[in-house]
């Protein structure tokens, strides 16, 4: 094989990306990953500072990124965000990466209806309807991929998050009905399933040493998962040479999940 093409097997130079949720946690990491290996991306956030912030430190690292504000729970903002990727990228697009997300971490019996609303519809109902939405483009690329941020809550059982796993649990399934339904049109569809990462969303856990504590026991590696364990995974899925991948849910939780001596 040619030296170059070696090279475009691990490259994502000439792709077009969107990234929901890109301006912290997993989705920061995705974007600065994927710009790495050469990619245009498009993400999305909803606090328009922390947008305008970020999209000017991408500049200064001569990352190719532009990015407009949109609450992924709304079905209006999806489809105003669409416009702007159709319009930005002359209406074709070869990854999606859904990772947009959120959670509570409440007893089953204590979740109300406005709670159960905004985490499916946020979790769930957005990733669906951006695949909806995006198909025309990834198809039109000829190379389209699709990657959902999922966790492993959505396959062992976790206290206090029954709702939260119950989106991801979907995801998971979501992944693979859609690999088997959208390979004829060149779109290859997978997920990562993170353990606990280090992020904004589990700030709170986090100062809770007892929690950290128990969690890392569970671990066979002994720590809990950084941003950067996650993001080039995402990438992998995203590049050329994972081209006979589809339908899977990587697991990237340093061996929790298969881990029985706990």
């Amino acid at each position: 094989m040619a030296a170059n093409a070696v090279l475009d097997r691990w490259s994502l130079s000439g792709r077009t990306a969107l990234v929901t949720g890109g301006t912290k946690g997993i989705g920061h990491g995705i974007v600065e990953e994927l710009a790495k290996l050469g990619a245009t991306v498009y993400t999305c956030a909803r606090n328009e500072a922390e947008l305008k912030k970020c999209l000017q430190q991408w500049e200064a690292k001569s990352f190719k990124v532009a990015g407009s504000t949109c609450d992924v729970s709304s079905p209006v903002e999806r489809e105003k965000l669409m416009e702007n990727v159709k319009s930005a990228f002359h209406g074709k697009l070869d990854i999606l990466v859904s990772n947009a997300g959120t959670g509570i971490m409440k007893p089953a019996l204590g979740v109300t209806p406005e709670e159960y609303k905004f985490i499916t519809t946020t979790n769930f109902e957005s990733a669906f309807h951006l695949c909806q939405l995006a198909h025309p483009l990834l198809k039109a690329s000829g190379r389209g991929t699709i990657v959902f941020n999922s966790s492993i809550a959505g396959m062992v059982g976790i206290d206090m998050f029954c709702l939260y796993a119950a989106t991801k649990g979907a995801l998971n399934q979501l992944t693979k009905s859609l690999a088997c339904e959208w390979a004829k049109d060149n779109i290859r569809t997978n997920c990562v399933a993170p353990g606990y990462i280090k992020t904004p969303l589990i700030q709170n856990a986090l100062e809770d040493e007892a929690f950290v504590a128990g969690e890392t026991r569970r671990i066979p590696m002994g720590r809990l998962g950084e941003v950067q364990d996650v993001a080039p995974v995402v990438a992998f899925l995203c590049l050329p040479a994972s081209c006979y991948v589809n339908g899977q849910v990587v697991v990237v939780d340093g061996g929790r999940v298969v881990n029985g001596n706990i």
